[in-house]
């Protein structure tokens, strides 16, 4: 049985997951500054799209997370594992790459969190399939951010 959608509730999720994304931003370090400095792999895209994604990831993400959350019996230990993971690892990766520079083990860590997320959405795609798909951007961004990453640590 779904519950009636409150829109109160759907912004907290979203304003959450925005906060979070801001905060892994925030303690990351300077994004713009480390970036610049690196060679960059072909397809990069500038500099200001990155948070742009990342904004809309973070919304689809918490309003994903709110469907999922407010159904009856999806607060599995699965489910709850699957969401924490890939926002543990997306939250690590931000430190790991650009505070300490070490970007072979940001590469590891975002090839986990891929295959993190993508378990996450097949887990949220079994309770609500709009819940699922409004996380492929988030996969794609990840899978793209990875050719990103180990392109970096190849050049630098």
């Amino acid at each position: 049985m779904q519950k009636r959608i409150s829109k109160t509730e759907l912004l907290i999720w979203i304003v959450g997951a925005e906060l979070f994304g801001a905060v892994s931003a925030l303690v990351g370090g300077n994004f713009s500054g480390f970036y610049d400095t690196l060679t960059s792999p072909p397809l990069s895209p500038p500099a200001w799209l990155f948070p742009v994604m990342w904004a809309i990831i973070y919304g689809l993400l918490g309003a994903s997370a709110y469907i999922i959350f407010r159904l009856e019996g999806s607060s599995s230990q699965t489910t709850v594992a699957a969401f924490a993971s890939q926002l543990i690892l997306n939250f690590a990766w931000s430190i790991v790459f650009f505070r300490l520079h070490f970007l072979w083990i940001a590469a590891i860590v975002l090839v986990a969190l891929t295959v993190s997320v993508g378990i996450m959405l097949l887990d949220f795609y079994r309770k609500n399939k709009l819940a699922g798909l409004m996380n492929i951007l988030y996969l794609f961004w990840c899978m793209f951010a990875c050719y990103l990453n180990i392109g970096i640590a190849v050049l630098n």
